[in-house]
């Protein structure tokens, strides 16, 4: 495999030489190579460029999940929504891991270990395992021993090897984090983004992330639940112990890369939330409650609509991806908001004020101004806009300059300045309760998980309530709404009442956005109801409508009980598939197959 990664070493050889040749020093520090970032800089960009690897993985597994849609459209990630994957939108995960964050591990660690900077080599280590975790659960096989070696071409290993090299690599950064560093060496502090040199919290990130990889063994028989609960025990106890990717929604232009992954990847005004995700909040789900979640306002959009002569914030409808054909009639269209004075297509609205229009002549399609979009604005896009330069709502008047209307408030988590929450205490929770309620021990299971239910609440309140509390959609969760949705019917009061489903429900909600609901949704067949006896876990889930012939190609059964009916990876991208085509093609017998997508990766087998 003729790596970019090669090619750009090669060239900061060729840099190094000539620094050398022309000035006659080892480091030209004006003209940067692979030697001369300290171990505070070079961290941060792998923190960085980590980030994007992994929660760019998430943002293609909620489309697979189900929480989020997007309106018809024929680019590569629309694809992704039918269940039709196409290798250009398989790419970036594995770019951003190989060739911008993978690439720099080993310099870092020689570097840091050459000053004793064991943190800075603890860290290095921890982003070693979690990201080639992170490859071998969305791609399955993959160049692991010789992936980061002299080798053009690397053999592929299996998910097995990768697993437990991820594992070992994992204790490897927690014994690095156990010894202390010398005075002299550069301050953690300066290179960590996520826990600002906090060494106690990378050892109870390393500990959850050992947690979160052994419980994703729950279809092998090697599935160890004492050793997950041992892990807990090292992990984050509460919110203030979770790690977070802090992001910002900066004015200025030069700062657009300090926002939010999912703002990136997912705000903007194709995306929609999804009927699934909508019914898990409002418990309207088959044998739901029906009784609203008070975070449901907070991550799912609102707009503003003229009801009775008085404005008034409505909620997003979902988009039923599952059994509504709207995709395929080119839906849902994206409108606008005009005041009464517009004139459309020449006629007068008259008395109609702020009224929602799009142009479209599509009989259909006339009604969709309910699904509004997830779209915020970053604030360096609206610098010469009109209205509040620090208001990041969807404003009408912003483009069509007639209303200061609210098109969308947007959502919590993606937002320009939404945190990422990486590994928190809520997922620690659903752990522990998932692993419990196997155990028999439904009664510490319910602890657990109404546990997880408040901890998630009040890790968004963390956010929230940097806001200003006047603005809809962005305001605390009170005390007494969490208080009074654990002592509801939408949530288990008993232990005879807790069923798994209950559980995974409560933990898709908490881990909206993230790869793990992905992994999950994988480990219990999604709503097959084939896994031990703990009935549909994933309620009213199924392929998506729009599943057509091109995407039955990827499923060579239309059993639900069958493993292969859902998406289980991705297949490789065309890197991969173009420079290293024999060790791909030699990697599985279903390799450069389309069928390769419902194939299990390894911990996702059972045996």
């Amino acid at each position: 495999m003729k790596k970019i990664i090669y090619i750009c070493l090669g060239l900061l050889l060729i840099g190094m030489s000539a620094c050398n040749d022309y000035l006659d020093i080892n480091d030209n520090p004006d003209n940067p190579n692979n030697t001369v970032p300290t171990p505070d800089l070079r961290l941060r960009g792998i923190l960085q460029n980590f980030v994007d690897s992994y929660e760019s993985s998430g943002t293609r597994g909620c489309w697979f999940t189900g929480n989020i849609g997007k309106s018809y459209g024929t680019a590569a990630n629309d694809y992704l929504i039918k269940w039709d994957p196409q290798s250009a939108s398989t790419t970036w995960p594995y770019q951003a891991w190989f060739i911008y964050t993978a690439a720099n591990l080993k310099p870092l660690i020689e570097k840091a270990s050459a000053e004793g900077a064991w943190s800075y080599v603890g860290a290095a280590k921890l982003i070693h395992a979690w990201g080639f975790m992170t490859m071998t659960d969305v791609y399955g096989e993959m160049p692991y021993t010789e992936a980061l070696t002299n080798v053009i071409t690397p053999k592929y290993d299996n998910g097995e090897t990768i697993f437990y090299g991820c594992l070992a690599m994992l204790d490897e950064a927690i014994a690095e984090f156990q010894k202390d560093q010398p005075a002299t060496a550069t301050s953690f502090a300066s290179g960590d983004l996520w826990n600002g040199g906090d060494k106690d919290k990378w050892l109870k990130l390393a500990y959850g992330l050992k947690a979160r990889w052994l419980n994703n063994l729950s279809k092998k028989s090697i599935y160890d639940p004492d050793a997950i609960l041992a892990a807990l025990d090292k992990a984050p106890k509460n919110n203030s112990e979770s790690t977070i990717m802090r992001y910002a929604n900066s004015a200025n232009e030069d700062e657009s890369a300090i926002r939010a992954l999912q703002h990136q990847n997912l705000s903007n005004t194709t995306s929609r939330i999804t009927k699934w995700y909508l019914d898990l909040l409002t418990n309207t789900y088959t044998g739901g409650s029906g009784i609203v979640d008070p975070r449901t306002d907070l991550l799912v959009p609102s707009g503003q609509y003229l009801i009775n002569n008085e404005l008034k914030y409505v909620r997003a409808v979902g988009v039923d991806f599952i059994k509504s054909d709207i995709r395929t009639k080119s839906g849902p269209v994206a409108f606008d908001i005009y005041s009464r004075t517009e004139d459309i297509n020449g006629k007068p609205l008259g008395s109609t004020k702020d009224i929602w229009y799009n142009a479209t002549q599509l009989v259909d399609r006339k009604g969709d101004s309910i699904y509004t979009p997830i779209y915020s604005e970053l604030l360096s896009w609206i610098k010469a806009s009109p209205g509040d330069a620090k208001d990041d709502r969807y404003i009408a008047n912003r483009y069509n300059g007639k209303t200061a209307q609210i098109i969308s408030t947007g959502t919590f988590y993606t937002r320009a300045d939404a945190p990422g929450h990486l590994l928190a205490y809520p997922e620690m929770c659903f752990i522990k309760a998932e692993v419990l309620f196997r155990k028999g021990d439904k009664g510490g299971a319910l602890t657990a998980y109404k546990d997880g239910i408040r901890a998630h609440m009040e890790l968004m309140n963390d956010k929230l309530k940097d806001y200003d509390q006047t603005v809809f959609g962005k305001q605390v969760i009170p005390a007494t709404a969490i208080d009074d949705f654990l002592k509801s019917a939408a949530v288990a009061q008993s232990a005879g009442e807790l069923t798994m489903a209950k559980i995974m429900q409560q933990k898709f909600i908490a881990c909206s956005y993230s790869l793990q609901n992905w992994n999950d949704m994988r480990r219990f067949n999604y709503s097959a109801g084939n896994i031990k006896d703990f009935g549909v876990v994933y309620i009213d889930f199924d392929r998506p409508y729009e599943f057509n012939s091109s995407s039955k190609t990827h499923f060579p059964t239309d059993d639900p009980k069958n493993e292969r009916y859902w998406i289980r990876r991705f297949q490789h991208c065309t890197i991969e598939t173009g420079y290293n085509s024999e060790n791909h093609a030699a990697s599985n017998p279903e390799a450069k197959l389309p069928t390769v997508n419902s194939l299990p990766v390894w911990w996702d087998t059972a045996d």
